[in-house]
């Protein structure tokens, strides 16, 4: 299910049509075909001002990138970005929710999850990203062996997500609690990663690999 659009929104997605894509359902299992390539699909859910997913497709040509959101204002003020001259990188306006409506059965090669909102309240629990219902999905998704990159700033939500990961029945590797200070090479940092890191507070990161077969 695609989110009905605020007003106004409207004519702005206009100026960036075939970028933000106005009818990703009908792509669903044809992404390959969509970008024109046999090239691996990753995907940012929740991609903020869109450094990073940015960052990545410039670093990464070889690899095809979706970046999600569900606020229509994110999307469009990344598209101003310089993002749309991205032959491999591509937006939807999307509710994570509904994910697989838009994508087949191993279709995705990673997803990223970055700073994602932790909602600490007990209560809205099934509304973060790492839930055991979220991760039901992105197992069906994730081709075999497919991954899951995961950072945050908040530890309990990276203690959550781990053990979330681990019921799942995800592996985990390259897990750090302290991400700045562990020697990992190749991080590109989030507009949020670098105002915490600005301020000396650890980065929790950690990779799932999907167990389906």
């Amino acid at each position: 299910m695609r989110l009905r659009r605020k007003q106004g929104i409207e004519e702005k997605f206009k100026d960036i049509s075939g970028f933000i894509l106005d009818k990703p359902e009908a792509l669903k299992g044809k992404w390959k075909e969509y970008f024109g390539n046999d090239n691996s699909l990753y995907v940012e859910i929740g991609m903020g001002k869109g450094n990073f997913i940015k960052n990545m497709a410039n670093k990464e040509k070889n690899i095809n990138f979706i970046g999600i959101d569900r606020v229509p204002e994110i999307l469009y003020n990344a598209s101003k970005e310089g993002i749309t001259e991205l032959a491999n990188l591509r937006l939807l306006y999307i509710d994570v929710a509904y994910l697989e409506s838009y994508f087949e059965a191993g279709d995705i090669d990673r997803i990223y999850l970055n700073f994602s909102d932790p909602w600490p309240k007990n209560r809205h629990a099934k509304r973060r990203l790492t839930s055991s219902d979220l991760l039901k999905k992105y197992k069906l998704l994730l081709k075999k062996d497919g991954e899951i990159h995961f950072k945050t700033d908040n530890l309990d939500f990276f203690k959550y997500s781990v053990t979330q990961f681990d019921v799942e029945g995800f592996s985990l590797r390259r897990m750090t609690y302290d991400l700045h200070n562990s020697g990992f090479e190749g991080n590109v940092m989030t507009e949020y990663e670098m105002k915490f890191a600005s301020m000396g507070c650890p980065i929790c990161r950690c990779e799932a690999i999907n167990p389906n077969s």
